[in-house]
């Protein structure tokens, strides 16, 4: 089944969210320390994310437990928009970013636990506008 039809990618930018969780070592703060200081403007940093990622958001978890709710184990998340799915691959598939942000990652990232996905948005309540 054919889930990326061409009026839906025509109108949409894509994006990626990553759903985070830091290295077992590492604490919650100084992930977040990591993650907002040395992460983002190394990964800012490359041509292929200058070329090709339309916007950036870091989300922090604040550690609150919402009643009725499970127990939330992700320390973060990254929201990253491309015009396509070809800009997305010009990233991630990079030369440049297997050698210098992949192993960034491994310093404070467990990878295997991340999770990622890759859509359209489907917006319900559009941003409020000041």
């Amino acid at each position: 089944m054919e889930i990326w039809t061409a009026s839906i990618l025509e109108r949409k930018l894509i994006k990626m969210t990553i759903l985070l969780r830091r290295k077992p070592e590492m604490s919650h703060d100084e992930f977040v320390t990591y993650h907002r200081k040395n992460h983002a403007p190394l990964f800012l940093s490359l041509e292929e994310v200058k070329q090709h990622v339309r916007r950036y958001v870091q989300c922090h978890a604040t550690g609150e437990q919402l009643p009725g709710l499970p127990d939330n184990h992700i320390d973060g998340s990254t929201e990253l928009w491309f015009d396509d799915l070809t800009g997305l691959a010009g990233v991630f598939q990079s030369p440049n970013y297997m050698a210098t942000i992949r192993p960034d990652e491994e310093k404070f990232l467990d990878l295997h636990a991340c999770e990622f996905l890759v859509g359209v948005e489907n917006e319900v309540i559009p941003a409020l506008h000041a």
